[in-house]
């Protein structure tokens, strides 16, 4: 904030050659002058005195905190260092019972059962009672956990099966094997692709059916049929969409699959992502199968290679991998007047959807995960789509480049998960992303969106979403020309981000080119607009001036203050004070300590995640502060105190000062503790989110 108060007091006004120059200055303007530099007017007696013209001496010096970093290290850095330090890791089985020969593996357990050398080397209970205990269950961490002082004030306690039951989508072991061995079938979606041509040069399917089908494609006449499929595939896209894709082909090249190893990540539900370094073609590799008729008849007309043509397609349609989904009628979700929590990258995680549901939010949908990812059984990525039992209407969001890898994605999912809807990413503006012809690169590929949506559609019976920013390209806006298509593709409701991927957060979101796209959709489309909510007037204004839209999501204003869901609700500005804004960070830290756990890696992983959420919390003003409300989400507050230390420790944009918050809930930081906030919010315009 002193950069900003520095650049904006060394501006001047200059009126004429005889006029003087006026400074300008933060502790004199008036509210409109500041909110015309999108400043936040903050009432006089708040304001920092201006800094002293003496230059500042060493000893004036703030030293920073000892855990911020001027280098991020490594995800495997940090891990080994972790091992180095944690001398004894106690057996899981021998910490739950305190029984040393409760473990099945005895000598051969890779964990350590001396219990007398681990409570020497553990650190310090924290203040507090056990979550687990506190919610009247049985804490399955035992001598591992944090609290353990807690654990003999209470008596008996239900068993840790009741815990698990709250949250649903585990990601099942045999699934994941099956996964790893590539021998996972996808009948319905590799059915569709084939009958709509997609497949291109796909890997030989485990259905027998399709295994004798392509018997006779062996040798030089395999080869040949690959090749035609091939060019088919590629040619019936149009010139225009092939001179835009510089990325690869239709289909992604085929690599050999490396298998997934298990760590001790894999089911921590962290929802840390890790990428591969090989990425893996979850396409079929093989030849499209012809018919035999069709290729003795070399010289046969175009009427009867059609006809064959429509045999071939009316076979696929009545195979039994089509037939009716299991469930009576697809579920249709209606999003009207619904509070839709957007799908948040790192802060959107299980807990924190667990907080935003308490202050009221309807409409919840996990964290963005990479189809290729899920179809490798990565369980890092499998965590994402965790869901809790407090979650009535809960959607997960997948990403992907391609009809066949999202399409199997989406079969697998609604075969091992319980979910109300799948959102289909088509606006993530992330390099990494978009460079894998993902996210927002989809919307240069309109040809290619309506494959993704239409095959993924016509598989499962889940309402299919999609959400989309305006364009690519600043100043190229496209979705006005799509929206009246995507009903009749299949999906349920798109959301649109009034941005386009070039923009990010550089400027205000485009409303009025929302409202449009609302009004040229579909009946049968539910329209949800995204961008710059930040109270309930926003929200009031967005449902007035267009009714036809259905609802609005709500992303970094619910990072910002997650209480905007009361505010919309209740219909007023919360004057929220610091003791209730502490409150709602012990809610979190008692939400991450039960889905992470109670022992030192789970205090460790909430702390991560409490601090990650920090960087955006620091950004909100309490509405007794301004001068005018309510506070808009691009104004920049000069330097200025809160009412109270609590409050201008909560308002401080310092790594540290958020790190001293998190020894407030969580105890102190251990020794040679670190922390880079991922997304580096305090720079306002850069946020990660898509």
């Amino acid at each position: 904030m002193s950069d900003v108060v520095a650049e904006l007091a060394a501006e001047t006004s200059v009126e004429g050659d005889a006029k003087p120059t006026k400074q300008f200055s933060v502790y004199e303007a008036t509210s409109e002058e500041l909110i015309e530099r999108s400043m936040a007017p903050i009432k006089k007696e708040f304001l920092c005195p201006p800094p002293p013209s003496r230059s500042l001496k060493q000893s004036d010096v703030k030293a920073p905190h000892p855990s911020l970093v001027q280098e991020k290290k490594s995800k495997r850095q940090l891990k080994r260092e972790r091992r180095e330090k944690c001398a004894i890791n106690l057996c899981p089985q021998v910490s739950k019972t305190e029984d040393v020969d409760s473990c099945q593996y005895k000598e051969k357990c890779r964990f350590n059962h001396d219990i007398e050398a681990f409570k020497a080397q553990k650190p310090d209970d924290i203040d507090g009672q056990c979550p687990f205990v506190a919610s009247g269950m049985k804490c399955q961490y035992g001598l591992s956990c944090r609290f353990f002082g807690t654990h003999k004030a209470i008596s008996g306690g239900n068993s840790d099966g009741e815990q698990k039951n709250s949250e649903f989508n585990f990601f099942n072991k045999e699934t994941q094997r099956l996964l790893w061995k590539n021998n996972m079938t996808f009948a319905k979606a590799d059915a569709k692709l084939k009958s709509l041509g997609l497949m291109g040069h796909a890997k030989k399917s485990n259905v027998a059916e399709e295994n004798d089908a392509e018997k006779p494609l062996n040798g030089a006449n395999g080869t040949q049929a690959t090749e035609v499929a091939i060019e088919s595939a590629v040619s019936s896209e149009p010139a225009s969409e092939m001179i835009e894709d510089v990325g690869p082909l239709e289909t992604e090249e085929v690599r050999p699959m490396k298998k997934a190893k298990s760590d001790d990540n894999e089911n921590d539900g962290s929802g840390t992502r890790q990428h591969p370094d090989v990425p893996f073609n979850c396409i079929d590799t093989g030849v499209m199968s012809v018919d035999d008729e069709t290729e003795k008849k070399g010289n046969s007309t175009s009427k009867a290679k059609i006809e064959d043509e429509e045999d071939s397609i009316k076979v696929v349609e009545t195979d039994g991998s089509l037939k009716s989904h299991p469930r009576e009628m697809k579920k249709l979700i209606d999003f009207r007047d619904k509070l839709y929590l957007a799908p948040l990258t790192t802060v959107g995680n299980l807990p924190f959807r667990r907080l935003c549901k308490v202050l009221g939010a309807d409409v919840t949908c996990g964290e963005m995960a990479m189809c290729t990812n899920l179809l490798q059984g990565q369980a890092s990525e499998w965590a994402l789509l965790r869901r809790h039992s407090s979650e009535d209407l809960f959607g997960v969001q997948i990403c992907g480049s391609f009809p066949d890898t999202v399409s199997r994605a989406v079969e697998l999912i609604d075969r091992e998960c319980t979910v109300d809807f799948i959102d289909i990413n088509m606006g993530c503006p992330i390099d990494m992303v978009v460079n894998k012809s993902a996210g927002s690169a989809l919307l240069n590929k309109p040809l290619r969106m309506k494959n993704i949506v239409e095959v993924s559609s016509s598989i499962v019976e889940t309402p299919i979403t999609i959400k989309v920013r305006t364009a690519f390209f600043e100043g190229k806006n496209r979705i006005d020309s799509l929206i009246s298509d995507i009903g009749d593709w299949g999906a349920t409701a798109v959301t649109i981000h009034g941005r386009s991927r070039q923009q990010r957060y550089s400027k205000s979101a485009d409303w009025d080119y929302i409202y449009k796209c609302t009004k040229n959709g579909s009946s049968n489309l539910q329209v949800i607009g995204n961008g710059d909510v930040y109270s309930f007037l926003d929200w009031n204004k967005h449902k007035s001036d267009c009714p036809e839209l259905s609802s609005c999501m709500i992303a970094r204003g619910a990072l910002i203050k997650p209480w905007i869901f009361t505010e919309i609700k209740e219909q007023r500005h919360w004057d929220i004070t610091s003791g209730e804004r502490l409150n709602i960070l012990k809610d979190f830290v008692r939400f991450g300590l039960q889905h992470w756990g109670s022992d030192t890696k789970g205090v460790e992983t909430t702390r991560h995640f409490l601090l990650e959420w920090l960087s955006y919390t620091f950004r909100y003003i309490p509405v007794g502060l301004l001068d005018v409300i309510p506070q808009q989400i691009n104004w920049r507050p000069p330097s200025y105190f809160g009412r109270d230390d609590l409050e201008t420790l909560m308002m401080s944009e310092s790594a540290g000062d958020w790190v001293r918050i998190s020894e407030l809930l969580l105890g102190k930081v251990p020794e040679g503790f670190t922390f880079a906030p991922k997304h580096k919010s305090n720079a306002y315009d850069r946020a990660e989110n898509g």
